[in-house]
């Protein structure tokens, strides 16, 4: 049986894949998910996976640097394909906290490699899929995209750290051999985002009728991409992209963030409309937008040009923003018990109770 390690299966896009991989792909095979469970690790993100494919989806919990547990892992089933996620992601949390994000990003992605190459030995039959992100290129002017080509220049511990994980994974696949592909992406929205990014954060801000915060003027710029578009793209890069080769992954939608913003209060109008939500007080959404002090080192413009992948593969983004964001805040209040045991931190305990000795 063909087995793919999933890393930070348990997070927002991981689970996502995973999800899209045995649902969408129509994968035959069997799905490791290895994920340390830190605050955004959710299994129950994937409960319905977990008895739909029982025996062929495993949970393993444990943290990518401990060399022994993936020697085991890799021993045990025999890994073909590593499609590696984990990761500390959030860039306001690395600014005030640098060395989670040193340690996970960094360490864990040079463990991962080292594990596989010693463990795969020159096997060209197998491809080790590193997840990254457009920001370890820095920030963009008025005009042009980032390219595979463009030079890195991160700008937060976060963007630093994705970075050296990058670098760690050409190199072994230049010095060794190792069959690895990258992809960097624009920003991903959609089913099972923690709320404190920007678009989970404000859907359900809002539909409490707390503040929208919106960093600086609102007027940065981000590339928005629909996570199972994202799901899609790792897919065929994973099993048909070129060994040693790195691919952007875009969703052809810049908004500005003041924009998203607004987007967001129009989708909730539609969904629930202000005059029925009687935590506005009879407010409209758009009054809860407040602007705050802007982040540290924040980058004004992403962009990316997806024209490779496109090309070589044959992948462009589905789903419109307004559409993909109608879906997001459906799926947000259709599970409402979802959403208060995240708020709540109730799923720390239910964690605690059924992994802390896994």
């Amino acid at each position: 049986m063909k087995t793919i390690l999933v890393t930070g299966g348990a997070g927002f896009i991981g689970s996502n894949f995973i999800r899209f991989a045995f649902e969408k792909a129509g994968f035959k095979g069997r799905i490791v998910n290895l994920d340390k469970l830190t605050y955004a690790g959710n299994p129950e993100n994937l409960a319905d996976i977990a008895r739909k494919y029982k025996g062929r989806y495993v949970f393993q919990k444990g943290d990518i640097c401990d060399f022994k547990l993936l020697g085991g892992l890799f021993k045990k089933y025999d890994l073909s394909l590593v499609v590696h996620f984990a990761a500390e992601s959030h860039v306001d949390r690395s600014i005030f906290g640098p060395k989670d994000f040193i340690e996970t990003n960094i360490h864990g992605t040079f463990a991962l490699l080292e594990t596989a190459r010693q463990a795969w030995a020159g096997r060209k039959d197998v491809r080790f899929h590193h997840v990254s992100t457009d920001e370890v290129y820095g920030s963009l002017g008025r005009t042009g995209k980032f390219k595979e080509t463009t030079p890195y220049d991160p700008r937060s511990p976060y963007s630093a750290s994705k970075a050296s994980s990058d670098h760690l994974a050409r190199a072994y696949a230049h010095t060794y051999g190792l069959p690895v592909t990258i992809s960097n992406c624009s920003n991903n929205y959609g089913p099972f985002h923690f709320p404190e990014k920007l678009i989970p954060l404000a859907i359900l801000n809002a539909l409490e009728g707390k503040s929208l915060p919106v960093y600086g003027d609102g007027l940065q710029v981000r590339d928005w991409l629909y996570v199972a578009d994202h799901c899609a793209a790792i897919w065929k890069i994973a099993n048909k992209g070129r060994a040693g080769e790195t691919y952007n992954v875009g969703g052809n939608c810049e908004m500005k963030n003041i924009d998203v913003v607004k987007g967001i209060c129009a989708a909730l109008e539609r969904a629930v409309p202000a005059r029925y939500n009687k935590a506005l007080g009879g407010k409209k959404y758009t009054d809860l937008i407040t602007y705050v002090k802007d982040r540290a080192g924040h980058d004004r413009r992403y962009a990316i040009d997806f024209s490779k992948i496109e090309k070589e593969l044959g992948w462009q983004p589905s789903v419109r923003f307004a559409e993909g964001l109608g879906r997001t805040v459906d799926w947000y209040l259709a599970n409402p018990a979802w959403v208060n045991n995240v708020k709540t931190g109730a799923y720390r305990n239910w964690l605690k109770k059924n992994y802390s000795a896994k």
